[in-house]
């Protein structure tokens, strides 16, 4: 009887130790979270970081793919404003006409915080390393959430070096 009993005490902690794990399986899935439930400076800091690789690979409209493809989209920088996704396009193009002018962009320093649901604001420093230079410098953006995700509506860039 004893050997028996054994048996079904050792048997009882397999059971509650395959549902344990069981649970911790399930609880770490739901820490992380299902997909497309990411927090939301989880999917802004996914959004800078599909731009600067659209960036770093020369295409500069997959990098645009980040800002709101509307017209009341305001990016200000070097004393200058800029009204819309088109005119802000162009003015990438002409700074930027090749990927030696481009150079590799990183974003570091990242401060997202979430303004309600669907609205956030984010401060970042910005860096490009060049062949000849590695400008630098900060950024503020405004983002809104919408039925393409986050997007960039308000883009104030500054750079750091003359």
């Amino acid at each position: 009887m004893k050997s028996l009993r054994i048996r079904r005490i050792t048997a009882l902690p397999a059971a509650v130790t395959v549902t344990l794990a069981l649970l911790l399986v399930g609880a770490v899935q739901g820490v992380r979270g299902a997909p497309g439930t990411d927090s939301p400076a989880a999917q802004i800091t996914r959004l800078l970081e599909d731009q600067a690789t659209a960036w770093n690979r020369g295409d500069i409209e997959g990098f645009m793919a980040g800002y709101e493809p509307s017209e009341t989209l305001r990016f200000a920088s070097g004393g200058d404003v800029t009204r819309g996704w088109k005119s802000t396009l162009e003015r990438y193009r002409s700074r930027y006409p090749d990927t030696a002018t481009m150079g590799r962009l990183s974003f570091t320093e990242l401060e997202v915080t979430p303004l309600g649901s669907d609205a956030a604001v984010v401060f970042g420093q910005w860096r490009l390393v060049r062949g000849a230079d590695s400008p630098h410098g900060l950024f503020t953006l405004t983002l809104r959430k919408g039925g393409q995700g986050w997007r960039i509506i308000q883009d104030h860039t500054s750079s750091a070096t003359p």
